[in-house]
């Protein structure tokens, strides 16, 4: 048995942990006073979506997630995904329905009837599921503690796995800062149980349930290093995407607007890697919680050849 130390207090970082006292091992988690990334996600369990932009690895790799999480979380909402577009957009409605799959044309007013008839038709891909990503890491987090491992800010004291994020980019000079901005809405007068996309050929969006009334809405992507607070620019866009949702949503009150830096490879496609003697995953760009659990696996697997060796 190997004495592990993860460092990093995100979703890959958790995810690696969880794996690792499940098999037995003996570990610490070096965390930071950095926020994750990974606290500010919409919490999308959306292989299918993602084929409108990502390459096939993601899709394969990321249907297997929603079961991954709903083994380990409660909270896992099997409620698929609804894509719609405003009349005007009707095009890009088109333009995804034709790079996607597992999809199917709907009434959006019969999935979701708060949005009564502002969309024509829409897209439902039924097998997508979602969660609330801080219950998702407060909850790892808890079940390791609960079972003895040891989170501390000091150093490293086993062989280390590196899961830091864009933090990490001193060590992987490869990696890439990819900005997200995000607000969270509180709102009495709607109701959605799924998440839904919103096409726009310039700023698409989607919007997640949350518990006690609240909505996560981004999906803003700006090749940036800027950590600072969200700009004016981001928020007119998000909150106009929430009037065009529906128009009770521009009485919904703001109680957080927030940001995070994701972190890239240049393929978008994250790694597990080993260099000088220490592991690395990284790399999730925006799909950590699709892609976490599948990195962790392969991770696992790689250990195990290790051991065989």
């Amino acid at each position: 048995m190997s004495h592990w130390s993860i460092l990093g207090n995100g979703v890959s970082a958790l995810c690696v942990a969880t794996l690792l006292a499940e098999r037995g091992e003996k570990l610490e988690v070096i965390t930071s006073d950095h926020q994750p990334a990974s606290w500010c996600a919409g919490g999308m369990l959306a292989p299918w979506c993602e084929a409108e932009s990502a390459p096939e690895e993601v899709i394969v790799w990321g249907q297997h997630s929603a079961a991954w999480w709903a083994d380990r979380i409660p909270g896992v909402q099997h409620q698929g995904t609804l894509v719609v577009a405003p009349p005007r957009d009707a095009r890009e409605l088109d333009r995804f329905a034709a790079m996607t799959r597992e999809h199917q044309w709907v009434d959006p007013e019969t999935l979701e009837p708060a949005l009564e008839k502002r969309f024509s038709r829409g897209l439902f891909f039924a097998g997508e599921a979602h969660l609330d990503p801080r219950i998702a890491l407060t909850t790892l987090r808890e079940k390791l503690i609960a079972s003895g491992v040891n989170f501390h800010s000091g150093p490293a004291t086993g062989r280390v796995i590196d899961c830091r994020g864009i933090h990490a980019r001193q060590a992987q000079p490869e990696l890439r800062a990819v900005r997200g901005e995000m607000i969270i809405l509180q709102s009495s007068e709607v109701s959605f149980s799924r998440p839904v996309r919103l096409l726009h050929p310039r700023f698409p969006c989607y919007l997640v349930p949350r518990e006690g009334g609240r909505f996560m809405l981004g999906a803003t992507m700006v090749e940036s290093d800027d950590n600072s607070v969200i700009s004016a620019r981001a928020m007119m866009e998000l909150l106009s995407a929430a009037y065009t949702l529906h128009p009770a949503l521009a009485e919904a009150r703001v109680i957080e607007s927030n940001t995070g830096l994701r972190p890239a490879y240049r393929c978008n496609l994250p790694q597990v890697r080993y260099e000088d003697g220490v592991f690395h995953v990284n790399g999730m760009y925006r799909h950590g919680f699709l892609l976490a659990p599948i990195m962790a696996e392969q991770l696992m697997q790689k250990l195990s050849q290790e051991n065989l060796a």
